[in-house]
């Protein structure tokens, strides 16, 4: 099992379907192995071990992951908007790679001593060898267990790791949630998330394995999303969060989007009051919240468009919660809420949340496995499953302030700023404290125009809550600093609120 397979099966069920680029001009399945095959032999003459992609997505990124497939060598997407340091920590880790950069990268992999060429440059070569080498039988490598893809984590609280994720663990994924061929010809993806992120390569599988023409948006803005939506008769696409609340929030805008069926959404927590503003402006879009992590190759829990539409139309309170949920285990999932000391918990209870599947990986680069005797992985999320078996995720384990011998969870807090017409988005951290250890802090963004009053923020918590939880300080910012994908930067936070220039604004 090589997902250069997936690329095969397309390209003998609908070679001639454009599956990457715009209409008239992209990519169809049959080119796009073509090119797979020209990039396979750049790699092998280049006697690389893996391939670095340090570019913005495009059509060369999904030539760049079946090539490096055919190869028998790991794709490392790596982040473009790292400083120079941690790029050069990252790329003297493939001291063997090939590289494909933009223009403002190049210099890095130049740095590190890497041969590269641009993502156009990149492109053509491949076309080039695809000439020179053309053969009759595609060569891919049938180790299933090889890396097919290595991502460093965002590392919003720590150095990045390098996940490993094996042919057999993305295959495995695409086999369970997607049905081959089952794309109607017309039918498009936009996805807008940059190729570092695991939802960039699922993505490419998904839709290339299903017969959905994908497209990429290289500089998210909501004008630009809509009218690419509307330009491209886009059917289906995919939002971060932040994201989906500048679409619904922005003024001005025209948001009508008559072919758009199909909404994903995730990557990090979704206010209730966007996703609900959401089905209001688009009631005949099917939303649906996938809920994943790099380690498990994407999605591993769905929350469906007839559980969006019952949940804003039911009277039932616990129907309505679900829409904060991130829904059901997908059936090739076993999800388990463990305590502290590994035991499962009662429904309803919160605790840690263990995953085991075929498409887990739980693998990083000079770690090795890190699943336990029973191969379930924990993935640090904090949660609890409800009697009906839907999952609530209330953030990291990491993220967790302890004040004196209390453990907080900011998710509960930030769900209360967020019920606040004015407050577009919030966090909640601890900050050291010499009496309690850490204290509670809170950063609101309040909409345009609008004001509020801190001590009444404080008041609802403490009326919804209790006064342990009560933010001892909440300050107002213009916005909150998060990764491309919507993954807030807490540290980050911390660091603002403590610094001695910023520690009083409010």
């Amino acid at each position: 099992m090589n997902i250069a397979m997936l690329l095969d099966m397309a390209a003998e069920g609908f070679g001639e379907r454009i599956v990457v680029g715009p209409e008239g001009d992209g990519l169809p399945a049959a080119r796009l192995s073509e090119l797979a095959d020209g990039g396979a032999e750049l790699i092998r003459a280049a006697g690389a071990d893996a391939l670095v992609y340090l570019a913005v997505n495009g059509p060369a990124f999904p030539v760049a992951l079946f090539a490096a497939a055919r190869a028998g060598v790991p794709l490392v997407p790596v982040n473009y908007r790292l400083g120079g340091e941690q790029l050069d920590a990252l790329l003297a880790n493939h001291p063997r790679a090939l590289g494909i950069a933009g223009p403002s990268q190049s210099e890095a992999l130049r740095r590190a001593g890497l041969p590269v060429r641009s993502p156009q440059e990149w492109l053509a070569a491949a076309a080039a060898a695809a000439v020179e080498t053309k053969t009759t039988e595609p060569d891919n490598p049938d180790n299933p267990d090889a890396p097919a893809v290595l991502i460093y984590t965002s590392g919003t609280t720590s150095a990045p790791k390098g996940v490993v994720l094996s042919h057999h663990n993305l295959v495995s994924y695409v086999l369970g949630t997607v049905e081959f061929a089952a794309a109607q010809a017309q039918e498009a993806a936009l996805v807008s998330v940059p190729p570092y992120h695991i939802a960039a390569v699922s993505n490419v599988l998904t839709n290339l394995y299903a017969g959905r023409r994908a497209l990429t948006l290289e500089h998210f803005t909501p004008d630009g999303w809509l009218a690419l939506v509307r330009e491209q008769r886009v059917t289906h696409a995919m939002v971060v969060p932040t994201m989906l609340a500048r679409i619904m929030d922005g003024e001005d805008l025209d948001r009508s989007v008559p072919s758009l069926r199909a909404l994903a959404y995730g990557g990090a927590k979704m206010p209730v009051r966007v996703i609900e503003t959401a089905l209001g402006a688009w009631p005949d879009v099917d939303f649906v919240n996938a809920y994943g992590l790099t380690e498990t190759s994407s999605t591993i829990a769905v929350l469906g468009p007839e559980e969006h539409r019952a949940a804003v139309t039911s009277g039932d309170p616990q129907v309505r919660a679900r829409l904060g949920s991130a829904g059901r285990p997908v059936p090739t999932i076993e999800l388990e809420i463990r305590d502290p000391g590994g035991d499962p918990v009662a429904a309803g209870e919160a605790g840690q949340i263990w995953v085991r599947g075929e498409q887990v990986s739980a693998r990083y680069a000079g770690q090795g496995s890190t699943v336990d005797e029973r191969g379930f992985f924990h993935t640090r999320d904090q949660g609890f499953l409800d009697a009906d078996g839907y999952l609530y995720v209330r953030g990291r384990l990491d993220d967790t302030i302890i004040r004196g011998a209390e453990n907080i969870a900011p998710a509960e807090i930030e769900d209360v700023l967020l019920r606040h017409p004015e407050v577009l988005d919030a966090v909640v951290v601890g900050v050291p404290d010499e009496e309690w250890g850490e204290r509670i802090e809170a950063v609101v963004v309040l909409r345009a125009g609008g004001d509020v009053d801190t001590e009444q923020l404080r008041d609802m918590i403490r009326r919804a809550l209790r006064g342990s939880k009560t933010p001892d300080r909440i300050a107002c910012w213009p916005e909150l600093p998060r990764t491309p994908t919507g993954k807030l930067l807490r540290r980050d936070v911390v660091a603002g609120l403590t610094a001695p220039e910023h520690a009083q604004r409010s």
